[in-house]
């Protein structure tokens, strides 16, 4: 101990069972406070439930607790009964080994945090101390916690379940304790040395900008956030990380974590320091709320609202406490901090600020209620809590309302005028310290909120594809702005809403939603601009749960086997909290509704309100010019489908195969075109075509080629009547009409198993005939091309294919592919046809299709056309 004067003890000893962890800490937290030592608190709780952790969950032993307070620091010894262990020897060459391992977490934690420390050994126990030592600070500064009332304590399970997980510096996990797997349901073995990024569910609130990675590399970090379980739910944690390093200078990060029901277990807020009142020149006692809050206030407003209310109701020895925001307009108050209520379900909740007539029912003057039993719903936030008096006052900065704070306790009678004076004098200190905290959050959230929308704008704005759309607006919305989201989609003013996508953040809960909301009515279609509130999926889930246990305890009535009551009462708790309908309006029609919901108990924030309207109108809009373009889209495939032959007739004696690309998104049918169709009896007219351009344009001259040739040749007319008539018709259409390039020909099987062709080549590519012994040669002549000169004079050449000959027929598609400088050309088409004897009109049609698409790497700009025609041999019929 050295020249250390000990001045006083405090001795406890704790039985080996789970809760006297949590004891042992309140023990070092009260006495270290009693004796004014606020400032080593934190180390001195966090070393002492490692070590009392050891003793009584480890060792199973009762561990003795001993606090001595020196004029220089504070000693704290625990010891236990379990001494056959190795002695652990504080060299520098010493290596615990993985954090872990029996006694090595602890020790580690002592080197880290403690001036001096030491295990001590004896027959019968095993002691490990530690000493902490005061900062410099002024003298007589002291500090001290109220005692209170066991019904006032915080509530917490009968076994309070610490989990102790250690991350190393890559970021993975390095330790997890029992307590861990009991909290969470994986066992050690499933996430040693997985990040806790994976598990952990943080608040992805739009403008913060702290993750979990930044908080795990800070030395120190206290707040809530959830951890995912084994079963995918997640379980709200309340936790307190130590940056610590070993003794080889390894960095890694403790996290404790409790339910965060619990958080009293390991917040530990500072006591009010007592200010001696020979200090002050007026011999009256600074308050001390206000210099508990500015030692320091935490700097964000939800730290900064939390410490509020529990130092309201540790002031008043209330048994519970709550503060309220005021909304923009003054209207309402929207909960966002409580103590001994039930948080989880309070939070976000609005109340008016006008709930009555009189001084009691306004928000905006201090008021006292002895009793709520004799008014109820005076405090309609303290209904079935078991609240009975109350007292509140109002936040006011510059005589404008910014908010209200009350403390409640469970007896009637408790709180007078003295009471609500003291509070409102806490209250006015603390009023501009929280207003100017909330503009800072609205600040980061208008910024958080704009980029959010910019990146929703930018995804919408990148498809036009219905389904795509619908999943988006899902995925933008969850888990960012709610628990759950289903849109619903109305096809036209005659229509009833219907139920396209359901999305919920846990993958499990997404059918059980999808059937609940299949079978509620779906909310009205009304234009009225904002979030409203719909009932319906929560009353209907709970109904259902209610009936499914009912089934399962045998009160349903008679009947088949019926599933358990799991579904339905995972599905109540997943939608049993607010859900809210915003509808899609665009071009002033109603063209949807975006539902957005709430776990049980939960409620919107209203700037997640503003912000889900925001980008709900985005996304009516993008889902009404998705729905317009897939509209169009069907209308131009319905009419271009309509200029494609319907199908390719039998010709007896001859095999012919067609291969067509359009070039363009969405187009079936561009410039290029084909035909093959029975004249009369033993003749067949074919034609391969090539309008000036792509797209629609050029589509409409190919239907008018098209029809125009069937009729034409059927009518008896020989190839040149045929395109010259075809060539006034393109002239007639004036601005609409194209040039166009035509082979048109006919075709004549013979019974000597050969074919006489009859065509006519007007500006097109040359036909090119495939002689069984490998050559190629052009089978016609050019000729003038369509659409340009009002007198043609026009011939037909005849041709005469013998068994096994191949006639090739294409659009310039096919030759003027290009890569870079490099085009195919006939002499490139005319190689890749000579490797094609002895093919199959099939065979050689792909064949050169796979030679132009492999030309180049970049995809066809230009229609393509393939057309063969093969007489086949004897043997091959």
């Amino acid at each position: 101990m050295g020249s250390a004067v000990i001045t006083a003890r405090a001795a406890a000893t704790f039985e080996p069972v789970g809760r006297s962890v949590a004891s042992a800490r309140s023990f070092v937290r009260d006495t270290l406070q009693g004796w004014g030592f606020p400032d080593v608190i934190d180390d001195a709780v966090v070393l002492t439930s490692e070590l009392v952790t050891n003793a009584v969950v480890h060792a199973g032993t009762a561990a003795d607790v001993l606090c001595v307070r020196l004029d220089t620091g504070v000693r704290v010894e625990v010891a236990d009964r379990y001494p056959e262990r190795e002695l652990p020897l504080q060299s520098p060459g010493r290596h615990f080994g993985g954090v872990d391992r029996e006694g090595g977490r602890g020790l580690l934690l002592c080197s880290a945090l403690a001036g001096r420390w030491g295990v001590e050994y004896s027959a019968t126990h095993k002691k490990v101390w530690f000493q902490l030592d005061l900062p410099d600070r002024p003298a007589g500064t002291r500090s001290a916690g109220p005692a209170l009332p066991v019904e006032a304590l915080p509530l917490a399970d009968a076994r309070v379940r610490v989990a102790v997980i250690q991350i190393d510096r890559a970021g993975g996990i390095s330790a997890w304790n029992d307590d861990a797997q009991d909290l969470f349901g994986f066992p050690a073995d499933q996430v040693m040395g997985k990040p806790l990024t994976d598990f952990a569910a943080w608040p992805h609130t739009p403008g913060t900008s702290t993750g979990i990675a930044d908080a795990l590399l800070l030395s120190r970090w206290e707040g809530s956030y959830g951890i995912r379980g084994e079963d995918g739910r997640i379980v709200p944690v309340y936790a307190s990380h130590l940056r610590v390093r070993d003794n080889v200078g390894a960095p890694s990060t403790v996290c404790l974590l409790v339910r965060d029901e619990e958080r009293a277990v390991l917040q530990s807020p500072q006591r009010s320091p007592v200010t001696d009142s020979s200090s002050n020149d007026r011999g009256t006692a600074t308050d001390p709320f206000e210099v508990f809050i500015g030692s320091p206030a935490p700097d964000d407003l939800d730290g900064l609202l939390q410490r509020t209310v529990e130092r309201a109701r540790d002031m008043l020895d209330g048994d519970s406490a709550y503060l309220l925001l005021a909304t923009d307009d003054e209207t309402e108050l929207e909960v966002r901090a409580s103590t001994g209520l039930p948080s989880a379900r309070q939070r976000f909740a609005r109340v008016p600020v006008e709930a009555g007539t009189g001084r009691y029912g306004s928000a905006r003057m201090p008021a006292v209620h002895d009793d709520l039993s004799a008014v109820p719903g005076a405090v309609p936030l303290l209904a079935n809590t078991g609240m009975r008096s109350v007292v509140t006052v109002p936040l006011k900065v510059e005589g404008r309302l910014t908010g209200s704070l009350g403390v409640a306790a469970e007896a009637p009678g408790r709180y007078g005028n003295e009471e609500a004076l003291r509070l409102q004098f806490a209250a006015d200190r603390i009023a501009l310290a929280v207003e100017s905290a909330r503009l800072g959050e609205l600040e980061r959230l208008r910024r958080g909120s704009l980029s959010f929308l910019v990146e929703a704008s930018d995804l919408l704005a990148g498809t036009l594809d219905r389904d795509q759309t619908l999943a988006l607006m899902a995925q933008m919305t969850v888990p960012t702005l709610a628990t759950w989201c289903a849109v619903y989609t109305i096809a036209d003013q005659s229509s009833e809403p219907e139920l396209s996508y359901v999305l919920h953040e846990d993958e499990d809960r997404i059918d059980g939603l999808k059937a609940l909301l299949s079978k509620v009515a779906p909310p009205d279609p009304v234009p009225t601009p904002g979030a409203r509130i719909w009932t319906a999926p929560s009353e209907a889930a709970h109904a259902a749960a209610l009936r499914s246990s009912l089934r399962s305890l045998g009160l349903g009535g008679a009947g088949g086997h019926t599933p358990g009551p799991g579904t339905s009462l995972a599905t109540a708790a997943a939608v049993g909290g607010e859900t809210v309908v915003l509808p899609l309006v665009a071009r002033n029609r109603v063209i949807g509704m975006l539902t957005l919901g709430k776990p049980t108990d939960d409620h919107f924030r209203q700037e997640i309100l503003e912000l889900a309207e925001d980008l709900s109108r985005r996304a009516a809009l993008a889902l009404d010019n998705a729905r317009l373009y897939s509209e169009r889209t069907a209308i131009s495939q319905s009419l271009q489908r309509s200029l494609l032959p319907p199908e390719l007739p039998d010709v007896p004696g001859v095999e012919v195969e067609v291969i067509y690309r359009a070039a363009g998104e969405g187009n079936e049918v561009g410039g290029d075109f084909y035909d093959l169709f029975p004249i009369r009896d033993g003749a067949y007219g074919f034609a391969i075509g090539d309008v000036c351009g792509t797209g629609p344009e050029a589509a409409a001259v190919t239907g008018l080629a098209r029809h125009a040739l069937r009729l034409l040749a059927r009518e008896g007319f020989g190839g040149p009547a045929v395109l010259e008539r075809l060539n006034a018709a393109i002239l007639d259409e004036g601005a609409r009409s194209r040039f166009l390039t035509l082979l048109y020909g006919e075709l004549w099987p013979q019974h000597d198993g050969s074919a006489v062709l009859k065509v006519v080549c007007a500006g097109h590519p040359l036909p090119l005939r495939l002689r069984q012994d490998g050559t190629v040669e052009p089978a016609a002549t050019p000729q003038p091309l369509l659409g340009v000169m009002e007198d043609l004079e026009l011939y037909e050449q005849t041709i005469t294919l013998d068994p096994g000959d191949v006639l090739l027929c294409v659009t310039d598609g096919v030759t003027e592919r290009r890569e870079g400088t490099r085009m195919l050309g006939d002499d490139g088409l005319t190689d890749v046809l000579t490797t094609c004897t002895g093919l199959t009109a099939g065979a050689v049609a792909a064949r050169i299709l796979r030679a132009v698409e492999r030309f180049a790497a970049e995809p066809a700009s230009d229609d393509m056309a393939i057309l063969a025609m093969r007489v086949p041999e004897p043997q091959d019929s």
